[in-house]
């Protein structure tokens, strides 16, 4: 009779959200990443300098078992040392500098996230991280591998 209009009870069943509450979820989320995002970026760091640091380690093994053959860490004969070329170890690649009687091995950051690590190593095994990004320490006596850490 007096048309097609809702009852009180009838709107207070209707179904969805309100502003309000789509609000608070929006806040809640982004707390949550607010927090949850600068600790996922600091474990991605120090699980990918890890590379640096094997790698590093494994390329010096080579040299040394080079030089144990060939008397020099240059080329020698037909053969090459195994740092020629460089090499990719997860998100660093590993070069060097030789000379007959020294190397130096050098690991530089491929990755956007990582950018401005480099890490070296030579045949006394003098480790330095020669460069890092801001916030992070430099150190002429080993490989600084968590943020903030001192030489």
């Amino acid at each position: 009779m007096f048309g097609n209009f809702s009852s009180p009870a009838r709107r207070s069943t209707s179904r969805g959200f309100t502003l309000i509450e789509l609000m608070i979820v929006v806040a809640i989320v982004g707390i949550l990443a607010a927090i949850a995002l600068p600790s996922y970026r600091s474990y991605y760091i120090r699980g990918a300098l890890t590379d640096a640091a094997t790698g590093l380690t494994m390329m010096r093994t080579d040299m040394e078992a080079y030089f144990q053959n060939f008397r020099t860490y240059e080329a020698s004969g037909g053969a090459t040392p195994p740092c020629s070329g460089g090499k990719k170890v997860g998100k660093f690649t590993i070069s060097c500098a030789v000379t007959a009687s020294t190397y130096t091995l050098t690991a530089a950051s491929t990755d956007n996230l990582l950018s401005g690590f480099e890490f070296t190593v030579d045949q006394a095994d003098a480790r330095k991280t020669t460069k890092a990004p801001t916030g992070w320490n430099t150190c002429t006596t080993r490989w600084v591998m968590v943020k903030g850490e001192s030489c």
